[in-house]
Formats: C-alpha cells, sequence, structure tokens
C-alpha cells in the first residue's frame, strides 16, 4: 500500500477503526499530532502510531490533557488528575503491549490504583486512597495504557446517571441538558468528547451499556469472571469491568488484555483460547436471533426505542441472520425483589467497610438520599432472605439459559427511553419520584448481570433530535466471542465511528 501523508489522511477521511479495515501506512511529521487527527484513531490506531514512531507516547498524552482540560468545565467528566504520575510512567518507559502509549481513564468506582484516591462518588469515600492496584488495573498497565486521571460515578454506582453530590453533574456531550446515563458516565462522556477513544468502566446493572448507549459508542459487559476484580475483593454476582470504546476491536483487543482467572478466584468464566480480536475479523455464522421488545417490567418503551430495535432487527436480517419475536420467561416481581435483596447487600457492605476504615458509624450526611434510605432499608434484611435472593437469581439464569437453546443471540433495546434530562434519576431527591422515572433505566439491561451472560450495546440509532440510542445483544454464557464478531459485523454495515456529538467542535 502506498503511503498517505497525515494531511491526505485527513483530506480523505479514513479512519483506522473498524474489524477489518486495513490501517493505511502514514507518514507523520514527529510532534505536531492535532486533536482534529488524534480523534480520527481508535486506540489500536494511535498504539501502531506510537510503535511506528510516527508519533511518540508523550505527545498523545499532551493531546489527551488538552483536549480533557478544554471539555472537562463543559462537561464534568473527570474528578480526579493524574497527569503528572502518567508522564512519569512514561519517563520510566512503558511496558510494550497492544495499547502501548495510548491514553486511558480508570472509573472512581472500585478501582484501585495504589496511592490514588478512589471516592466511588461518595462523600463517605473522599479521601480513601487504596493500599494495593487491583488485578485488571496491573493489565492495563501491562497493556501500556497511560493512566491519566480518574472519570466521574454516581454514588456506590447506585443510579442510571452520573451526578452526585460531591462531583455535581456529568453532562453528554450530544445534549448538555441530557444526562449521560450511568453509572460509568464520566468515561462515556470523555470517549464521546474525543478526550480518548477507550476508557474503564463498569457494569452491576447495565453501567457499561447504559452510558454507551446514552453517548453513541460500543459497550461490552463481559460474563461475569472473564475479568478479575480482586486481589482485595472477589468476583461480584453482579458487577463485571470493562470499556467504553468508539471501535468493536479496541474492546476485543482490551478484553484479549486483561481477560483470565487472577490467583484464588473461584467465580470463572467457562475459558476462551482464542484471540477476541481475531475472532471478530470474521463474520459469524447465520445466528438465530430472538428479538424482545417487552422488558421486565412491562412498562412502556419509548418509539425511538422501538424504532432502533427494529431497525436493528431488519438489519440482522439483511445480513443474512434469522429474527424472530420473543417474551422473556421471567416473573417481574421475582426478579426486581432479588435483585434487591442482592444489590442491597451489596450497599451495606460498602458502607460497613469505610465504618471500619473511619473508626465511626456513617450518619445520613455522608450519603446520598436515596443511596442512605436503601441501606436503611438493606440493614433490615435477614441471611435468609439474601440466601433465598441468591436461589431466585440462579433459577432465573437456568430459565434465560434454557430459552438461549433456541436462540444464539437475544436482541432488545437498550433502554426505554432516550437519554433523559438531567436531575430526574439523580440521587439526591426524594424517592418516589425517582421510583416512577428509574423503572426503566435498567428495565432491559439489569437481568444480564443477573444471569452472568456477556451483553453489548451497539449504537446503530439517532433520534431526530439528535440524541443516540443503542440497540442491546446478549450473548450465551461465556460467548463474548460471538457477540464481537457480529459487533463487527454490523459496525461494517452501519459504521458509526465519525457520528461526532457537537461538544467535539
Amino acid at each position: 500500500m502506498s503511503k498517505l501523508s497525515r494531511r491526505d489522511l485527513i483530506k480523505s477521511g479514513v479512519v483506522i477503526a473498524g474489524a477489518t479495515m486495513a490501517s493505511p501506512a502514514i507518514s507523520l511529521a514527529r510532534g505536531s499530532l492535532s486533536f482534529e487527527e488524534y480523534r480520527r484513531f481508535d486506540a489500536l490506531g494511535l498504539a501502531k502510531l506510537v510503535s511506528d514512531k510516527d508519533v511518540s507516547a508523550v505527545e498523545l498524552l499532551d493531546i489527551a490533557i488538552a483536549r480533557a482540560e478544554a471539555i472537562n468545565p463543559s462537561i464534568n467528566c473527570i474528578v480526579e488528575k493524574l497527569y503528572d504520575r502518567a508522564r512519569q510512567e512514561v519517563s520510566k518507559g512503558l511496558p510494550q503491549g497492544p495499547f502501548t502509549g495510548v491514553p486511558f481513564l480508570l472509573k472512581d468506582l472500585g478501582m484501585a490504583l495504589k496511592g490514588t484516591v478512589t471516592t466511588n462518588g461518595s462523600r463517605f469515600y473522599k479521601d480513601a486512597r487504596p493500599d494495593y492496584t487491583n488485578t485488571v488495573v496491573k493489565r492495563y498497565q501491562q497493556a501500556g495504557l497511560m493512566i491519566f486521571g480518574k472519570s466521574a460515578s454516581p454514588e456506590f454506582g447506585g443510579t442510571g446517571t452520573t451526578e452526585s453530590i460531591l462531583f455535581g453533574d456529568t453532562r453528554n456531550p450530544w445534549d448538555l441538558t441530557r444526562s449521560t446515563g450511568g453509572s460509568s458516565g464520566g468515561s462515556a462522556a470523555a470517549v464521546a468528547a474525543g478526550v480518548l477513544p477507550i476508557a474503564n468502566a463498569t457494569d452491576g446493572g447495565g453501567s457499561i451499556r447504559i452510558p454507551a448507549s446514552c453517548c453513541g459508542l460500543f459497550g461490552l459487559k463481559p460474563s461475569r469472571g472473564r475479568v478479575p476484580w480482586g486481589p482485595k475483593k472477589l468476583a461480584s454476582t453482579m458487577s463485571v469491568t470493562h470499556a467504553v470504546s468508539r471501535s468493536v476491536r479496541d474492546s476485543a483487543a482490551l478484553l484479549d488484555a486483561t481477560h483470565g482467572p487472577e490467583l484464588g478466584q473461584t467465580l470463572i468464566a467457562p475459558s476462551y483460547n482464542g484471540s477476541y480480536l481475531k475472532a471478530m475479523e470474521q463474520a459469524p455464522a447465520p445466528l438465530r436471533i430472538g428479538l424482545i421488545t417487552t422488558p421486565i417490567t412491562h412498562s412502556p418503551v419509548d418509539n425511538e426505542c422501538l424504532q432502533a430495535v427494529n431497525d436493528a432487527a431488519k438489519l440482522c436480517e439483511s445480513l443474512g441472520h434469522h429474527v424472530e419475536l420473543i417474551q422473556l420467561p421471567v416473573d417481574p416481581r421475582e426478579f426486581f425483589t432479588a435483585t434487591g435483596f442482592v444489590m442491597g447487600a451489596g450497599t451495606v457492605s460498602r458502607v460497613k467497610a469505610r465504618e471500619l476504615q473511619l473508626g465511626r458509624k456513617a450518619t445520613e450526611n455522608d450519603l446520598e438520599p436515596i443511596i442512605w434510605q436503601r441501606y436503611q432499608n438493606a440493614l433490615k434484611n435477614t441471611s435468609e432472605q439474601l440466601f433465598s435472593a441468591q436461589a431466585t437469581l440462579g433459577k432465573i439464569a437456568q430459565q434465560v439459559a434454557m430459552l438461549q437453546e433456541q436462540y444464539d443471540v437475544l436482541l432488545s433495546p437498550t433502554l426505554a427511553k432516550p437519554p433523559v434530562e438531567l436531575g430526574k434519576l439523580s440521587l439526591n431527591q426524594e424517592n418516589e419520584p425517582y421510583e416512577r422515572e428509574a423503572i426503566n433505566i435498567s428495565a432491559f439491561t439489569m437481568l444480564y448481570n443477573a444471569t452472568g451472560q456477556p451483553a453489548m450495546t451497539v449504537p446503530l440509532h439517532w433520534t431526530k433530535t439528535g440524541l443516540p440510542v443503542g440497540v442491546m445483544f446478549a450473548g450465551r454464557f461465556g460467548e463474548e466471542h460471538t457477540l464481537l464478531k457480529l459487533a463487527a459485523q454490523l459496525e461494517q454495515a452501519k459504521p458509526w465511528f465519525n457520528k461526532l456529538p457537537p461538544v467535539i467542535g
């Protein structure tokens, strides 16, 4: 392939992203990459520039920092700056990996990086500094990623928006009056706004998929036990960690770099011996897809979200897949009662752990109103109720697994509404208006946290007013490779990489 100058690349509009697109050979003058050029690359594309010595890691870091400083006052996505730390890591020499020299953010929830603050979005944890680094964070570093900040999260990840008393509101780059979704909204806003092409995210009820949908990104929730949580935290029955990204291949390559059990881990996803990145380079065989348009809550679904999923179904059919409308075999009362007990136990665990660290009890002034109420309610729950709830979720996982003997993939809206206005899902309000709005936010997503299945949101639709609306695909437990193959196929059929929010300009 003939070499293209950087100016030729810009004029041609070539984007180094996608499943099978070959990266053009590029000749760049070191030290002069602009932001406009920077945002045309996904993470693997940026890493290749560093590997080819067309740009330096320092240059990429400086661009990411400059963009963060320019845009953060508007969208409030970064809550801890680790700029100097990142520069020191670069000066010492970065490990050689698939992402060497690529800027990266950690979510400010459950992600421990020794010596830095992890607030969990809470005033109660506002100065908590872990004395260790998570195994997955070490794997990010080993992959060559430059961690230069922490991204915003609501308190304990407890809602489908990213708003907190501690840090304020994180705003959606597509519409600054709208929510980014949550709880990984800081990461999603930063990626959508062009600060970086991929960022860490976690998902305990939809917290990767919800913000990815709201911000026009790809978001994959891996199978339970696929990516480690430790060393001082056992794998969760509900929550997993991975990323939000602009390209599918970045997500696949990051999963290659981070998957696999750590020492002492017993909750482990079925092993996958291949490469997720290589797997997605091959189109999937024709899939049997079950189409779900009614959420577990049986509540209304916005017409834009229905249009998004129906258009996605037609797109899948045009690609050779078979789509059939189905209903979920899940009792909503059983499901939400059980998840309430399990998630309530998680809230109690977080609060009690911090009480031990501080040597005092939590007060109403330490927690946001809805989290405080959840905590008080969860304190009344019994071990028998928690055991029964876990057994119920196990039964539901079996019901969905039996359904997926007939269907390779389940397709549904990601959300029941497009991105909502800021304030509607805030934890700093009375419970009744919150519950009226919140019933829809994870009506589709939370099921796959309970079952442990992998699920992804794909940005295939925008509303008439320009808001992104994702559609969700869930695979069988342990079958991320199937989802990634399908995602890459959809990315080629209906590209989204060059769809940029107004705030980009």
